[in-house]
């Protein structure tokens, strides 16, 4: 999604008198938390119609004052070029003897700001999607001292670090155990905590259409086994490598026996390279697509990094995954969920990848099937409606 700048700052619309107001904190550091945002945004308006006027805002690159609001530019910088250093960072983050006076004084710098989103916005409850934001909104709205409900919704699957997680909180939405177990570690109740998976796109929530429908439509082939690359919002990663591998893996003896299907997200260089290549397969090169619940259901397997939402929307569709790489600390447990669990591999070797997925297309074609069925099974369609109806309660009691 394309970053918000500060002069794009929305306006709060007038609402109805009757609708009640949430209002969804994230921030722009990966798109993770936009698009779990923008699913919550969604499954309210699907479930309840105008019932409810959700906003989303990036609070802390909008609102908040210098140097605070510099913190997200730096995200991508040290998680994609820099990944040790972000790791010593997340790690040391982990150590509450160095955190709490670091977000206490972070909290005590940003209140004035915080109270005065409040004030703009006037919500009924309060969503967050982010895990720097919990104590310094917390510590507005206790200065404040009008009680408004503050709900958190953790947007990592495994590895949630422990500032996602606050005492004063209503509840917490995870993903998964490991989650959980985190969350309680990190002084949770467990009656604060609510288990459904991840926020995902609506469209995931609906029943695909039939795979030889789809491929026709997409201009896939109708026959071979395909294989998804995903490039990640930015294409970044080593895509054009794993591409041309699998490719010629898939070429076998002259006689293609799977087909390719690459995402390049926003990166247009990529995109133009990939494009001008010829390839020894069927292969469909895209640069970003809004149909992603499509592209997924007609394929048969999916090779990407270890993003949580991207693994959540496989697993619902019954895609075997096979992980390229990770962001250090946040994604690093999402590794042993997919292996642990049988629903895919990992490798960071494109010669290695491409071998597993001629393996698959070929003689395990029945662990294929066997690893999409353990998909099916883990992947939960209902859980941002879900996730909205328990917070829809909240606001009711």
């Amino acid at each position: 999604m394309a970053q918000t700048r500060r002069h794009d700052r929305p306006s709060p619309p007038t609402a109805r008198m009757t609708s009640q107001k949430i209002l969804i904190l994230m921030s722009n550091t990966g798109g993770g938390h936009r698009a779990s945002a923008e699913a919550l945004q969604a499954g309210f308006a699907r479930r309840f119609g105008d019932r409810f006027q959700v906003e989303i805002i990036d609070l802390l690159i909008d609102h908040l004052p210098w140097p605070l609001n510099q913190l997200p530019k730096s995200y991508a910088l040290l998680a994609n070029y820099l990944p040790w250093l972000w790791r010593l960072l997340w790690k040391t983050g982990e150590r509450q003897i160095i955190a709490s006076p670091l977000m206490t004084l972070a909290a005590r710098w940003a209140a004035p700001s915080i109270r005065r989103v409040l004030r703009t916005y006037e919500p009924d409850l309060i969503i967050s999607v982010h895990p720097l934001v919990q104590e310094m909104t917390l510590y507005a709205l206790n200065q404040e001292g009008r009680q408004r409900p503050y709900v958190i919704v953790v947007t990592d699957l495994s590895t949630a670090h422990p500032l996602w997680f606050h005492p004063d909180a209503r509840l917490c939405f995870v993903a998964s155990e490991e989650a959980r177990r985190r969350a309680l570690r990190a002084g949770m109740r467990p009656e604060q905590l609510r288990q459904f998976g991840l926020p995902i796109r609506p469209a995931f929530a609906e029943t695909p259409r039939a795979r030889e429908v789809l491929r026709r439509e997409l201009g896939m082939d109708p026959e071979l086994p395909a294989a998804l690359l995903l490039g990640g919002g930015e294409g970044i990663g080593p895509v054009a490598r794993i591409a041309r591998c699998v490719a010629e893996g898939l070429h076998g003896q002259g006689t293609p026996i799977g087909q390719l299907v690459i995402v390049c997200g926003r990166n247009r260089i990529l995109l133009t390279r990939l494009k001008n290549r010829r390839w020894p397969v069927p292969t469909i090169v895209n640069g970003f697509v809004h149909n992603m619940s499509d592209w997924m259901a007609a394929c048969d397997c999916v090779i990407t990094k270890a993003g949580p939402g991207t693994i959540a929307e496989a697993m619902i569709r019954g895609l075997p995954v096979i992980l390229s790489g990770f962001i250090p600390g946040q994604e690093e447990g999402n590794i042993p969920y997919v292996v642990d669990n049988r629903v895919g591999a990992f490798s960071t070797d494109p010669e290695e990848i491409a071998r597993l997925v001629t393996r698959w297309f070929g003689e395990e074609r029945e662990e294929l099937a066997a690893m999409a069925a353990r998909a099916r099974e883990l992947g939960n369609p209902r859980s941002t409606l879900q996730i909205v109806e328990e917070i829809a309660n909240v606001l009711a009691s």
